[in-house]
Formats: C-alpha cells, sequence, structure tokens
C-alpha cells in the first residue's frame, strides 16, 4: 500500500491537490418574489392585505411621479441583472388575480407594482460546495485530447437555503484542469410546467440558450424544496445509445427531507420529480450510469450508517435494497455513505465513500465493486484517500472535506471536493495507484 505519513494523518501520496478554489461570493444575487406579511385577519375582517395597501399606493403616484420612480428603480438595479423590466412584467402576471380587483393598470404602473413584490437574494453568500462533475454535453471547441466537464455545486445563502448552480472548464490531456470564468449576473430559470403528484410536483425549468451555464441558478421551487435543494449527485448515464443527465439530489422543506431525481439532456432544461419508495425517504442516493440486468442501480442509505445496492424496474420508485458495505475502519465508526455515483471502470465500479470519524470529521475513502455483481466487493481503501488537512479545517462546518461525484479521464481520477462545507477545490489521482493501494 503506498501512503506516506506527514506526521499528521495519513495521506494517499498519489493524490493531487489542485489550487482552483472556488469561493462563494455575495455579490452574485437573483431575484425572487417577495411576499409581505399581513395583517392578523381576526383584529378587523375588513381590513386588507399589505400586499393591496402597496398596490393601491402606487395607483395613487401620477403619471409622471410613476415613471420616475421606475426609472430610479431601474439606474439603481439595472446593471445587476439582466432583462429587469420583463422580470417586472412576469411578477405581475404571477399576481393578476390580485390584481383584477384594482382595475386596470398602465404598462409603468404593473411594472412598478412588480419591482416592489421582488427582492434581492444572495444565494452564494455562505458556501459553494459539495461539487460532482460530468462531461459536457458540448465538447466542440475542445483542444485534442482534452475534455469539457459541467461542474454542479450547491449554494448557500441567508437563511440557510440551499440551490442549484454551475460552471464549466476543461481538463487537459495531461489532466490539468482550468474553470471557465463566473459569469458577473446570475439568474433564475422561467416554469415550463408543472404537474401535481400524490407526493408532490413534477416541475420543469428552462433556462435561455444565450445564457452562460455559471448564470443558471435552480432555486426551490415546490414545496418539498422549499428549504433548500442539496447536494445533487449528477451522472452521464448510458441507455440504448441515448445520453442524459440525472442527479438525484435532496430536497428539504425544514422539517422533512426526501430524496428526488433531476433530468437534463442539454443543461438548458431540467425536469425534476419526486421519488418514490421506502429507499427514497433518506438523503444520499445515487444512480449508477446505466442498467445492469436491464434494471436500474442505485447506491442508497436508508438507515443512515451503511450502504444499500438497490435495483428498480421503474426509475421514479425504489423499494427494499441489500446492505453491501459497512463501516469498518476508525475513521468511518460513526457511519459511511456514498460519494457520487459509481465510476466504471475496466477493473469493476469504483465507488467513493464518505466516512464519519471522531469529532464528526469527514474523510474520503473508495471501495471497487465487481462490475457484473456490484453487491460483491473486490478491494476497499483502509486509510482515506481525502481527509481535512490543517488548513482545511476550519469553515461552515469545520473538519469536512466531501464531494457528490468524480469523473476520471485517460488514466485520471478527477475529483472536485469541498472543504468544511464553505468552498470548493479539485485533486487529481492516478487510477492505477488507486487500485494498487486497496485490498
Amino acid at each position: 500500500m503506498t501512503w506516506a505519513n506527514r506526521g499528521t494523518p495519513l495521506q494517499a501520496t498519489f493524490l493531487n491537490r489542485q489550487a482552483l478554489h472556488l469561493r462563494p461570493d455575495p455579490a452574485r444575487v437573483i431575484v425572487r418574489p417577495f411576499k409581505p406579511a399581513t395583517e392578523p385577519r381576526d383584529l378587523n375582517p375588513t381590513d386588507k392585505t399589505r400586499a393591496n395597501h402597496i398596490v393601491e399606493r402606487v395607483l395613487a403616484l401620477d403619471a409622471k411621479t410613476a415613471a420616475s420612480q421606475l426609472a430610479d428603480v431601474l439606474e439603481n438595479f439595472q446593471g445587476r441583472h439582466p432583462n429587469l423590466l420583463k422580470t417586472f412584467e412576469l411578477r405581475a402576471d404571477e399576481m393578476e388575480e390580485a390584481l383584477t380587483a384594482h382595475g386596470t393598470f398602465s404598462e409603468v404602473q404593473r411594472q412598478l407594482i412588480g419591482a416592489y413584490f421582488l427582492h434581492e437574494y444572495s444565494f452564494e453568500a455562505s458556501a459553494l460546495f459539495n461539487p460532482s462533475i460530468v462531461p459536457h454535453p458540448d465538447q466542440s471547441g475542445a483542444p485534442p485530447g482534452s475534455l469539457r466537464f459541467i461542474l454542479s455545486l450547491r449554494a448557500v445563502g441567508e437563511g440557510h437555503v440551499s440551490s442549484l448552480t454551475f460552471r464549466a472548464g476543461t481538463i487537459a490531456a495531461d489532466g490539468s484542469i482550468t474553470v471557465d470564468p463566473t459569469a458577473r449576473l446570475a439568474s433564475s430559470p422561467r416554469i415550463g410546467y408543472r404537474a401535481p403528484g400524490p407526493i408532490g410536483d413534477e416541475v420543469e425549468v428552462i433556462f435561455r440558450p444565450e445564457q452562460d451555464i455559471s448564470e443558471r441558478v435552480i432555486f426551490p421551487v415546490t414545496e418539498s424544496q422549499s428549504n433548500g435543494i442539496e447536494d445533487a449527485r449528477f451522472v452521464e448515464f448510458s441507455d440504448g445509445g441515448r445520453t442524459s443527465y440525472y442527479a438525484t439530489y435532496t430536497a428539504y422543506k425544514g422539517t422533512a427531507i426526501r430524496s428526488e431525481l433531476i433530468e437534463t439532456s442539454d443543461f438548458l432544461s431540467f425536469r425534476m420529480s419526486p421519488l418514490h419508495g421506502a429507499a427514497a425517504r433518506n438523503k444520499g442516493m445515487a444512480l449508477f450510469p446505466r442498467r445492469i440486468d436491464d434494471k436500474y442501480a442505485m447506491i442508497a442509505r436508508q438507515d443512515n450508517e451503511n450502504l444499500y445496492l438497490v435495483y428498480s424496474d421503474d426509475l421514479y420508485r425504489w423499494e427494499g435494497g441489500q446492505a453491501i458495505l459497512k463501516p469498518q475502519f476508525p475513521w468511518e465508526f460513526v457511519q459511511i455513505g456514498n460519494c457520487g455515483s459509481p465510476i466504471e471502470l475496466q477493473e469493476g465500479w469504483l465507488l467513493l465513500t464518505h466516512g464519519v470519524g471522531p469529532v464528526r470529521k469527514y474523510s474520503i475513502g473508495a471501495v471497487l465493486l465487481d462490475k457484473r455483481a456490484p453487491s460483491r466487493m473486490l478491494a476497499r481503501s483502509s486509510e482515506p484517500l481525502l481527509r481535512p488537512e490543517p488548513g482545511e479545517r476550519e469553515g461552515y462546518v469545520p473538519n469536512v472535506v466531501y464531494t457528490c461525484g468524480a469523473m476520471t479521464h485517460n488514466d485520471q481520477l478527477i475529483l472536485p471536493y469541498a472543504v468544511s462545507d464553505t468552498f470548493s477545490n479539485f485533486a487529481t489521482i492516478k487510477i492505477s495507484a488507486l487500485l494498487q493501494s486497496m485490498s
């Protein structure tokens, strides 16, 4: 086994940390609906809501004053958001039912009213972490031997609300990594459709093609996600010659969690659906990148401690499962979980895991599963591949390194990882050396 003692915890000598720190930026904001609180209705049943009061005050302005106020808003916020007037109009459209009671509106009045019912939200003010990585669906323009990628990240802002954001970059032929510059502006998508279901809505969200990948922010849009879309584990999925990108994620509404699935083919339109079944009631599910024996397969963690292999004929329903991995080494005695979808190698399925040890310290390890029978373990790392170094221990949640998915390029494993639930970085690992280190 190839390990070196650096005077602190053991660290894999074949792992190369990069210096590509992706840090949260509070200057990146989106506009979100603002809903003023209403007065207690039982105090005076004839009282109108605060929202009605605001609308009446706008309507009381003369045309010149209303236009001046709208111009002032545009001057103040124009450089911070794209298509502001259109955004104001769309917000007014959402309030159409409430506005009809007030009669007719001029275009300026509608836009100004829309502005009063929006607010800025700094979606990554606190953290930018728990990344996963997949090949970019568009490889045009990539240099010979290189690979374009898309990185998904969990962004956290005010109130600890999590959303999903993205970056793009390139892995060169020699394994060096570059991340494209981040767009200054950011935007939420429009709702394509919303279909109510027995346990929650299925929703499609759509971005405009001209928006840079780093502009796109998927903010919670259903009740089940109201407090966060957390830890998306993206995987490139092949099925009968068709390639799709799926991600399981944790939908959090403040009092309950559940697993949901997001699907896209182009990272412009996304369908988000709840997952059904007993195996989908917890977090941390990860989809295999193809069917196994004509069935979908997941690595899951139903009991908060062990890892299970679950098969299903239905991508949206998951029941049962077989426990295949349990905590074995001191650095994972508290619990183990997956760190993204299994990666198919010639030698088997490489599954990255996280282990929780003393003082709730999170480390990343690896397991090799049999390609034909993934319930059979072939090898396992007895020491972590990656654990917090002294300079990586401080942050929103101390003593944590974590990833939601890696990928391979040529002979290397490309491993994006988060540091103390605060910012993200990359590491690369020689696959042959990794496999030799496992027993």
